[in-house]
């Protein structure tokens, strides 16, 4: 039982250490927990596949993945491209302040569409998730023996842990960010992050 909550509490501390870190996923998914939009939705969508991607790593199908180099490069162009566009549109909230604030009212009927395709996006094509997740994480599972899977249980519970709170405490800075200085501050360090983020993953590939 000691050995199984070891193992746990492993998997827990290194899904927590790999996913707290400024990236595009995690600065999606504050915006939309300030919004208030579709918060439910994306924090379900980050943590579901988390779980996956972790769950096919403690299954070896990072190994498989590592084999076929050609599949890891064509990600990495994609996901560095969406970076690159989803850095630009925030870019453009900061250049352009009014555009994009905290009031929610009005939204289209499709924004939850929207928000859930760009959350699928943000999380399946980004390179830097499956290395986290299918290969470090899975690497690190296997050192556990049979005890990979709670170690691949802990992994994904902290992913679980983190997405919620970060969703859902967003809503604490409402107020803070209610200000538009504030928000045009949030959307240039959104831009920065994911400009870089994206060509990082385009020079490396």
């Amino acid at each position: 039982m000691n050995n199984a909550l070891t193992a746990a509490a492993a998997g827990f501390g290194t899904g927590l250490s790999l996913i707290v870190a400024i990236g595009a996923q995690n600065a999606f998914v504050l915006r939309q927990g300030v919004r208030r939009h579709a918060v439910l939705a994306v924090v379900g969508i980050c943590a579901l596949s988390d779980a996956v991607l972790i769950a096919l790593g403690v299954a070896g199908v990072g190994a498989v993945v590592v084999a076929w180099p050609d599949a890891v490069r064509a990600v990495g162009i994609v996901g560095g491209v969406f970076l690159l566009c989803y850095g630009a549109l925030a870019a453009r909230r900061v250049l352009r302040p009014g555009t994009g604030g905290l009031s929610t009212d009005g939204e289209a009927a499709g924004s939850i569409r929207r928000a859930v395709l760009t959350c699928l996006a943000m999380t399946w094509l980004n390179p830097h998730v499956y290395l986290d997740t299918v290969f470090l994480v899975g690497s690190l599972a296997a050192d556990r023996g049979p005890l990979r899977w709670t170690f691949g249980l802990g992994a994904a519970l902290a992913s679980l842990c983190w997405f919620a709170a970060l969703g859902l405490g967003a809503r604490l800075l409402g107020r803070v960010l209610a200000r538009p200085a504030a928000w045009r501050v949030l959307d240039g360090l959104v831009a920065v992050t994911m400009l870089g983020l994206g060509t990082m993953l385009l020079i490396g590939t």
